[in-house]
């Protein structure tokens, strides 16, 4: 049974690695500007245009994928005798998930040989998206769909995320910080450093005074924590702060010789709960 691998807009991968791979894609939507789209890798509206124009207020609400867009999705795949892997975006921070899988119930009350695996990764933006490159690659070299779910099961929890925000506004709104935390925090330059834990949540984990501080301490993490980076593609994404990209980029060639790095936008959906400058980096660890 020929294999498919989908990815959700969530893993924020450079829209000429989707389509150089033809990798089909579950599309997020969100409201912005009067209007509803559908997160679709910068094509309809432009990173630039959503960051500015949060930049100067603008808010977005975000959609999960409900059941009904899964069930025609996998139907499509399953009528064409395709197995299907799908890779999620963390179920602590979206009910996406949860919905894939009851889609897949449903499929299998009337089709039980259907091969559908869905994958809660835990991960979001480009570690989740790093886990579909990997994903991608083995279904290249010709491995099959059992040892690539299994290798993702097993080192899911590896894919270390390390953030920094630049508006702790974003935060506040999202319920992760307190409106007085926000407040003293701005008002001193305070820039928290943020990961991903085991179970895909988004946590703070230290503050740092400045931004250029900040940013040394995501590659203080990876430096104490990566694996094997020599054999290794990391990743950095970014809300629109492409000079704060550079930096980081010199700071971890400085420190660390890895394989190769993929540099993207967060897209709209996570971005509308991050904000303008977040920058993200990702690797593979021990551990997270």
């Amino acid at each position: 049974m020929n294999t498919v691998i989908l990815a959700d807009s969530c893993s924020d991968l450079p829209l000429t690695y989707i389509e150089q791979q033809n990798i089909p894609v579950v599309n997020f939507s969100f409201n912005f500007m009067g209007q509803e789209y559908f997160d679709d890798f910068g094509k309809t509206i432009s990173y630039k245009k959503f960051y500015d124009a949060v930049r100067a207020g603008e808010m977005s609400t975000t959609s999960q994928v409900n059941v009904h867009t899964f069930t025609e999705i996998f139907n499509k795949y399953i009528e064409d005798g395709k197995s299907i892997i799908y890779l999620a975006f963390s179920s602590a921070l979206s009910g996406t998930y949860n919905n894939a899988l009851l889609a897949r119930n449903m499929i299998l009350e009337d089709h039980p040989e259907a091969d559908i695996h869905i994958i809660d990764t835990k991960s979001a933006s480009l570690g989740e998206g790093l886990l579909v490159y990997y994903a991608i690659d083995m279904l290249t070299k010709g491995i099959p769909g059992k040892e690539i779910v299994d290798w993702i099961e097993n080192n899911k929890l590896r894919l270390n995320h390390w953030f920094t925000v630049e508006d702790l506004g974003h935060l506040k709104r999202g319920g992760r910080l307190s409106g007085t935390a926000a407040f003293i925090g701005t008002v001193l330059n305070i820039k928290p450093v943020l990961h991903v834990d085991n179970a895909g949540r988004l946590v703070p984990v230290t503050k740092t005074k400045g931004r250029k501080k900040s940013i040394k301490t995501l590659v203080d993490m990876m430096e104490e924590r990566i694996v094997d980076p020599e054999n290794q593609v990391i990743a950095i994404s970014h809300g629109d702060c492409l000079d704060d990209v550079q930096y980081l980029k010199e700071l971890v060639l400085e420190r660390v010789k890895v394989k190769d790095i993929i540099i993207n936008h967060i897209g709209p959906v996570i971005g509308s709960h991050v904000g303008p400058g977040t920058l993200a980096l990702f690797f593979l660890g021990k551990g997270r």
